[in-house]
Formats: C-alpha cells, structure tokens, sequence
C-alpha cells in the first residue's frame, strides 16, 4: 500500500478565486482504533467545503483536507474492527462522530451532540487519495451504483431528506425549494416520487431546465412566487434575504426548513406579513445515521439519481470555483485520477 498520498489542505481561507487550497503530498493516513482507512473512489462537492475553504466556516483543523461525500473502498482496518473488511466499499459523511451519552444522543438526537465532530471539518475528509472514518460512521452501500453517481447522495442527499422531514410536509403537499443545486435536486427527486407537487426557485437557468425535466411543477426565479401556496419549502440556497421571501410563499401553517450550514444575515421580518397564521421557520443541524440510513434505502427504491458533472481530484480548486459561480446543474464529483501520480496542479 502507498506511503504517501497527495490530498488537497485549506492553507490561509480566503476567497476561493484567490486559490486557498493547496495540493500537498502527506503521509497516508494510520486507523486508529476502531477505524477504517478508506481509499478514495470519488467525493461530491459540497457547499460546505467552499464555507470550510473561504473562511466562513471557523477554522477547526488547520490546513483541514475539506471532503465530506466519499465513496471509497476499504484499505485496512484499526484495532476494535468488526464488521468490515478490506475490500469492502463503503461511504463517508459529514457526520463523523458523537460521544453517544449526551442527552441529545440518547434521545435520538446525535446531530445535535455537543461533542459531535465532522468529516472534512475537525478531521481530513476526502479530497485526498486516503481518509480514515469511525466503523460506526461508514455506510455500507448498495450495489449497481457507480461511484461518482453514489457520492452526492451522502451529503446532500441526506441533508435533503432531513430537510424536506423538517418541513412536515402533509402527503400530496406543496413544495417549495429555493436554491437547486446538488442537495435540492435530490430532494426533488424524492419529494416527487412521494406525491409531492414541487416548485423550484432559483437564479440558474440551468438548473431550472433540470427542474422541469426532474418533473417539478415550476421553475422560476430565486425572488419570485410559486404559482399556488405552499404547504412547505425548504431554502438551500445560503442567502438570508429569501428568509422573508419563502415565508411570504407559505400557506397558513407552511414550514420552512433552512438547510443550509451557513446564511448570510437575514433581514428583520414583519410578523403580520411573514409568520402569522403559524407559519414556522426550522432551521436543519447535520443529521443522524438514522437520517443516512433512510435515505440511502429510499433513494435505492425510488431510483434517486444525481446529476453529476465529474472533476478529477488534482482539479478540486477549480470544481469549487465553479460551484460558486453557478456554472454547473447539479452536482461536481472529484474522481480520484493520481494512479498514476501526474504534476501537481498550480496552487
């Protein structure tokens, strides 16, 4: 097995046009006990890395290898291990660890703990030939699914479902989803297949076609209205000031479930016009492996899909500077391509 590997660090955050990553070689990682080193397959792009890489995240491990969406295969196994085996393909999340004797932990509640800790965050996620992850964290995963289309499902897949939960939404609801990147459009995807009617906002002309091709209702712009109230909706998109503007969209005791990590400030909201008539706003905190499980099961039964535009590893930067500038539908997927090991990128 590799000594070294290479694997991307955020060095000093800053604006992702500005290069903040580096592309570093480093030790491969050693499991400790009761963990799994993974290698790496493929990892999604997350909008949460780009928080992590800019700074608007705090820092929790200097010079962290963002990556939380892996789809790898087993490499060796830390003392304390049962139940995996080298050779086994598994999934790595954002959630990484908990201490499983909170309060929130024992009444089912672990994405709330306290002590929990995150991939890609606390600890070296995915964007690196190597990682590591807790037995009881990794996710076994289903077969005839290929790596790169697995891969979204761990993060935004499962934030979406515990996002779209939030929102309580009756059977045959009315949903709204505002912002339509890789979370929401698999999120439509399963709201759908459960006999919602959905509508789409978003600026992205784009992701509004793939909105109406995923079978959505509608599909306008990120301010505008839906056609009919809506029982619920949830806003992906980090920006504060379509607070208001969804709350404004909802029917009389409509849910909306903010699921993003991070928002910009949101505006003061006038109580008559935007929460009266028991409209509730929910804000979404990571999930639980329960939440993981669930969603892994649905979106095999329903055939859940991701649209998926893949990078190789070695160009990480550049799929998160696309990310911000909206130039893609769906979701970015960094391959693993170093086998074998070419030039390092510009950093």
């Amino acid at each position: 097995m590799d000594v070294t590997m290479r694997a991307w660090e955020v060095g000093e955050p800053g604006p992702i046009e500005g290069r903040p990553l580096r592309y570093v070689e480093k030790p491969v990682p050693v499991p400790g006990h009761g963990e799994l080193l993974v290698h790496v397959r493929a990892c999604g792009v997350c909008r949460t890395d780009l928080h992590i890489a800019e700074g608007d995240l705090p820092v929790r491990r200097p010079h962290v290898t963002p990556g939380h969406e892996v789809v790898g295969v087993v490499a060796a196994t830390g003392p304390g291990v049962e139940g995996h085996t080298v050779g086994d393909r598994v999934g790595v999340a954002w959630l990484r660890s908990t201490d499983g004797t909170c309060a929130y932990c024992r009444r089912g509640d672990e994405n709330l703990c306290p002590a929990s800790r995150h991939t890609g965050w606390d600890a070296d996620g995915g964007y690196a030939e190597y990682t590591t992850v807790p037995a009881a964290f990794a996710y076994p995963l289903p077969g005839g699914v290929g790596d790169t289309a697995l891969s979204p499902l761990l993060c935004a897949g499962i934030i979406g479902y515990r996002a779209l939960l939030r929102t309580s939404l009756p059977a045959g609801g009315r949903l709204g989803l505002y912002g339509f990147g890789g979370s929401a459009h698999l999120c439509a995807q399963l709201a759908l297949a459960q006999g919602a009617r959905v509508h789409v906002l978003t600026r992205g002309a784009a992701s509004r076609r793939l909105a109406l091709d995923l079978g959505a209702a509608s599909a306008g712009g990120a301010d505008g209205t839906p056609p009919e109230p809506l029982d619920g909706a949830v806003l992906f998109a980090p920006a504060g000031e379509l607070v208001p503007v969804a709350l404004r969209a909802l029917d009389r005791g409509g849910v909306l479930a903010v699921a993003g990590i991070h928002l910009s400030d949101i505006p003061p909201l006038h109580y008559q016009r935007d929460l009266f008539l028991e409209r509730e706003l929910r804000s979404v905190t990571s999930n639980t492996r329960r939440d993981g499980r669930e969603f892994l099961a649905l979106a095999e039964y329903h055939r859940v899909r991701a649209t998926t535009h893949p990078y190789p590893l070695s160009r990480a930067q550049d799929a998160l500077r696309d990310l911000k500038a909206g130039r893609f539908d769906g979701a970015a997927v960094l391959v693993n391509d170093l086998a074998p090991r070419g030039p390092a990128p510009p950093s």
